[in-house]
């Protein structure tokens, strides 16, 4: 698995795109409201409010950082709307465009989204000629917020409406005087409507509910609500029922006991978890208001940071003598709160609160008991509670109402609580529930004493340091990391606090890959908490149901070893054999990445390795073989052909049968043929392996010598004769596999028949070849493995190249000829596989050449000049693709090949292209930023492919540089310079070069077009008309008829070639495709602007579309007498 699957995302500092934003932003406003877009201003306009999302949801997981650029960013947007909604009021004929208007509507809901209502309503307007404004805007009969899809315009106004309606000024004073109450009765109608709304519009027309309801000049509607939302209830509308919850949980001043039994008595709305939700808080907030406030009476005062050192806090031994009557009404409450524990956590706190010392701790007992009830161990079976009952000790933790005697029993749940994590299908649960384990944890550390967590203290900084590290999410690592920070600064009661902090505090948690490789290894040296973490590596972590989690835990766990391997590893390895017989297959392969791991360390350290890694490879043997061959377990087979590959030795390869694994060359020979890439690989690093310690050579030159051509009767498993002669005229999955397998042979160690190996190799990629390889990642991986480094550079290879030139010369060509494969499938340009593969081959044979070249008497036949200049010109075309992974290889290849010793050579332009890479290497600017490099290399083949890609940051620095080239050479020369009737001339020969390839043609087509549009091109383009007119009725390639068509309307202004372009035009305006009739006529609209537009050229009426065709080509032939 590639390290960028390893790796989270990037923490943002600051909005550093505000300026780009308020750009985008500006344009947006800047349009008129009240008139409809064309289509392309539409589309303009919609790309922007794209770019405008995007941007806003970079930053929505750290919204604060837009804070402080909020007023700049609302008000102009809110003004905009205010202003139309003014003109729309006050002028009856006004009319709005419903796609502007939405547009701006979204960019203020993108706003609210972001940091809530309550944020952005604050920069609403909210003066008192706003009220009629907004009420009238709302209720237009004919307005834009009538439209079924403007909900998010509707949404806005009803939050703009709660704002205005909190004006200190008597509604009634708006009113005519034979019309009082007429404002007071549109704000609740309008309200009410949509309150039955399942989307937004429910939500802000309960806050505006609720702000109405509380203006003293409107209380006396609110008995008349409570009638009508009883009767909505009763009525089992869970629509409308939520929205009369809302408003009543945003608007309480008495207790609502009969609704909610009514409620509780309707099924229908208790299995929709927003009522119940919203039931629960309306209880818990009847409950506050049967019980008054009270100054604490905890036995346990808060503590702050400024006690002293970690000094206890005295507790608070006095009698409670205040003691209250408890309402029977708050006891129902209660008990209604405990039984629906996934729906509120608050409540329940705020209310031990305001309760006796006695009735807080029997709170917390029937808190701790719901534990037993759900308990982890149940939670395999049955469904758990979708929010932990650990929030609520939060609550109570934090309001300092947790007792110092329930303090032991409450850790023990939450160190089983921080672990929590069970799989569900493709997902887990529990992360809430990890979440607020740490919470509750870092409450405790405010509100407890000091004694009451010193004989605790080390348990729970094990606990807490472990899950910082090795949690799957990044908010459950930092909770973690921010409960042990609060409790190393208040109780100081964590072994080395100050010292783990640094290393485990928010930042080097936030990226999983840095809290397992590089926290978790700093942390282990200290030996306080270094067996805490190899016991949750192997106990949790190795099992865990993710494969990145048991991948990442085995890197760490050898990280960890590595302190002290001689003493570390040995129990670790004990441990993991016993995994070993687990019937879970999570579990068997984090035990086999864990050894492999380990096995690895001993390979690097070398001292008593051998033995070590022959115990770990005996292991394999736990493992049973149905289960390791099994066809859904690749992760275990690809995890054993690892261990394979770090753990066998010479004794065991030349045991052959007689090995300790007797069954080891199956498992490789089956990780050879697998289907998954990852499997192959790790098969082929197995036999990379066996290949260092035995020699190939016999069974190659078998495949190769025509005397033994035919296979052997019984090949040993495993040869890489059987390998070649299989794969080779195989699957797709074995060709690839073939690949892998002779590009990673050691050929260091034995040469195994490395000229072989090359020319087999060759023949799979070879244009020529009968057998070539039609898949694309079988070529791919023939030219990986032509061009491995490991290979070229081998002594055995410097023996080939001075043996055989002529396989040196059909590398190259053969690497050469891959640099125009540019397939193309429902993946994308999957060609630029080879092509990548092919730059790297062709640089490493290029040095290692000019390594060797003093030895070599035939250096000049094997690489003649004018060749290699022509491989470094192919090269520098790759530099200036359009996939900017391509030009970065090629980028660096290039460089590679200016720092060798020998020189470059004669060719075109030497100053500008050192003059790049000098630029490149001092300014750390890599190839694929196409705004760098297309400006400085301007005249490169690859550029027409650039021109022509729908990539606007490859295409359009690309364009601009190559007119702006263009523009700079002469229109013809006679003197041999470069000119533009040169470009012209290269175009088009590469074109008639590949006729019948719309690969080729529609680029250069593209380029031509692009390069007479910026009237950058002025010579003659005679050749060039029959290019893009040859047998264009015939063609079925929409792009290219286009392309063709406007080549034929931008030459027509060119005097010495417009008579030829009359017919020609006269093709595309009848041609058998209406998209082409109309893209022609909208080409020569401005020409022809009166004839053009009073014809339908997309009808069906082909008749008619040919008698308009044929008068403008005589009127255009009448426009051209006098050239």
């Amino acid at each position: 698995m590639d390290d960028s699957e390893l790796i989270e995302g990037k923490q943002l500092a600051s909005f550093e795109r505000y300026g780009e934003f308020v750009s985008a932003q500006s344009a947006l406003l800047a349009v008129d409201l009240s008139s409809e877009p064309s289509r392309q201003d539409n589309g303009a306009e919609a790309e922007l409010m794209r770019k405008l999302t995007m941007i806003l949801g970079e930053y929505q997981e750290q919204s604060y950082l837009l804070d402080p650029y909020l007023e700049n960013l609302v008000v102009p947007a809110v003004e905009c709307l205010r202003a139309h909604a003014r003109t729309r009021t006050s002028d009856p004929s006004a009319k709005s465009s419903i796609a502007r208007l939405g547009r701006l509507a979204e960019l203020l809901y993108n706003y609210i989204k972001l940091r809530g209502y309550k944020t952005i309503t604050s920069f609403f307007p909210h003066e008192i000629v706003d009220v009629t404004i907004a009420i009238e805007f709302m209720r237009l009969p004919d307005g834009p917020s009538v439209e079924s899809s403007q909900w998010t315009l509707r949404y806005v106004v009803l939050l703009w409406l709660s704002l205005v309606c909190r004006i200190p000024f008597d509604l009634d004073q708006f009113d005519e005087d034979h019309q009082i109450g007429r404002l007071a009765s549109a704000l609740e109608s309008t309200a009410m409507e949509y309150l039955n709304k399942a989307g937004l519009e429910r939500e802000g027309a309960a806050i505006l509910l609720s702000q109405f309801y509380m203006r003293k000049d409107t209380k006396q509607r609110f008995e008349t609500f409570l009638q009508w939302s009883m009767s909505v209830i009763k009525s089992n509308d869970v629509i409308q029922s939520l929205g009369v919850l809302q408003v009543l949980c945003e608007f309480l001043h008495r207790a609502l006991m009969e609704m909610s039994e009514t409620i509780s008595n309707s099924e229908t709305l208790t299995v929709n978890t927003l009522v119940r939700k919203y039931r629960t808080k309306l209880l818990s907030r009847v409950g506050l208001r049967l019980v008054p406030p009270r100054p604490k009476l905890s036995g346990i005062r808060m503590r702050t940071l400024n006690d002293g050192s970690n000094q206890d806090t005295s507790e608070h031994n006095g009698d409670d003598d205040d003691e209250i009557d408890v309402p029977e009404e708050l006891e129902v409450i209660l008990d209604v709160l405990f039984k629906a524990v996934q729906d509120r956590a608050k409540g329940i706190g705020r209310l031990s609160e305001r309760l006796s010392n006695d009735f807080a701790r029997q709170v917390m007992e029937n808190i701790l008991h719901l534990f037993s009830v759900h308990t982890i161990a149940g939670a395999t079976v049955y469904d758990m509670p979708s929010i932990a009952e650990a929030t609520w000790h939060a609550e109570m933790a934090r309001r300092a109402l947790v007792p110092s005697t329930l303090l032991p029993n409450l850790l023990d749940w939450l160190s089983q609580a921080l672990y929590f994590d069970i799989r569900k299908g493709a997902h887990s649960v529990g992360s809430n529930v990890r979440d607020a384990a740490a919470y509750v944890i870092w409450a405790l550390a405010r509100s407890q004493v000091r004694s009451s967590f010193s004989s605790h203290a080390p348990k729970l900084a094990e606990k807490l340091v472990a899950v910082s590290l090795f949690d799957r999410d990044v908010s459950i690592r930092r909770a973690a990391s921010a409960a042990f920070q609060e409790h190393v600064g208040r109780m100081g009661l964590f072994a080395h606090g100050i010292d783990v902090l640094r290393k485990t505090d928010f930042y080097s948690v936030s990226i999983r890959r840095n809290a397992f490789l590089t926290a978790a290894p700093q942390v282990a040296e200290h030996e306080e908490y270094r067996p805490a973490l190899v016991e949750h590596l192997i106990s949790i972590t190795l099992r865990h149901w993710d494969v990145v989690m048991r991948q990442l835990a085995a890197k760490s766990l050898r990280l960890i070893c590595e302190i002290n391997l001689d003493k570390l590893s040995p129990p670790c390895i004990q441990r993991l054999a016993r995994l070993l017989t687990s019937v879970d297959v999570a579990t068997i392969h984090g035990a086999v990445a864990a050894l492999t791991e380990i096995a690895d360390a001993y390979n690097q350290f070398g001292y008593i390795g051998d033995r070590t890694r022959q115990e770990i490879f005996i292991l394999i043997n736990c493992i049973p073989e149905s289960l390791v061959l099994a066809p859904r377990n690749e992760q275990i087979l690809s995890a054993v052909c690892s261990l394979v590959a770090v753990t066998i030795t010479r004794e065991e390869v030349e045991l052959e049968d007689r090995s300790s694994v007797s069954n080891w060359k199956k498992f490789v020979d089956r990780g050879l043929r697998h289907q998954s890439s990852d499997v192959r690989e790790a098969g082929a690093a197995s036999m990379a392996t066996v290949s260092s310690l035995t020699d190939c050579s016999s069974a190659v030159q078998r495949y190769v010598t025509p005397i033994h051509a035919r296979l052997p009767p019984r090949p040993d498993v495993g040869s890489l004769y059987t390998y070649i002669r299989e794969f080779k005229h195989g699957l797709p999955p074995l060709q690839q596999s073939l690949g892998y397998l002779l590009g990673v042979l050691d050929y260091h160690a034995h040469p195994h028949g490395l000229p072989e190996v090359v020319e087999c190799l060759l023949d799979n990629v070879s244009m020529e070849s009968a057998t070539r390889m039609t898949n694309v990642e079988a070529r791919r991986n023939s030219f990986l493995a032509s061009s491995e480094n490991h290979c070229l550079c081998s002594p055995e290879f410097g023996r080939t190249l001075a043996s055989c030139p002529d396989t040196v010369r059909a590398l190259v060509d053969v690497l050469d000829n891959g640099l125009d494969d540019y397939t193309t499938d429902e993946r994308g340009d999957v060609g630029s596989w080879i092509r990548i593969a092919c730059i790297q081959g062709l640089t490493s044979i290029i040095e290692t050449l000019f390594v060797v070249s003093k030895n070599l008497s035939n250096f000049a036949s094997m690489l003649p000049a004018d060749r290699y200049h022509h491989v470094v010109g192919r090269l520098l075309r790759q530099g200036v693709e359009r996939l900017d992974n391509v030009r970065h290889i090629a980028g660096e290849c290039f460089t590679r090949l200016l720092s060798l010793s020998a020189t470059i050579g004669e060719g075109p332009g030497p100053g500008i292209i050192l003059a790049v890479c000098r630029d490149c290497r001092e300014n750390g600017t890599n190839w694929n930023n196409g705004e760098w490099l297309f400006p400085k290399a301007p005249v490169l083949t690859g550029l027409v492919l650039s021109v022509s890609t729908r990539t606007n940051s490859t295409q359009r620095p690309a364009s601009s540089s190559l007119a702006a080239y263009v523009r700079t050479l002469p229109v013809s020369s006679d003197r041999g310079e470069f000119s533009q009737a040169s470009l012209a001339g290269d175009l088009i020969e590469y074109a008639l070069k590949h006729i019948t390839s719309n690969n080729v043609v529609v680029p250069v087509l593209q380029t031509f077009n692009m390069l007479l549009e910026a009237d950058a091109l002025t010579c003659s383009m005679k050749n060039l008309i029959s290019i893009a007119t040859k047998n264009v009725s015939r063609l079925k390639n929409v792009q290219r008829i286009q392309e063709s068509m406007k080549i034929v309307v931008n030459i027509f202004t060119f005097p010495s070639v417009a008579k030829t372009c009359l017919s020609k035009i006269a093709d595309f305006l009848v041609h058998p495709y209406p998209r082409v009739r109309s893209g022609t006529a909208e080409h020569l609209y401005l020409v022809f602007e009166e004839l053009l537009l009073e014809t339908g050229w997309s009808s069906t009426d082909v008749e008619r579309v040919k008698e308009a065709a044929q008068a403008l080509v005589k009127e255009l032939a009448s426009n051209m007498e006098g050239i």
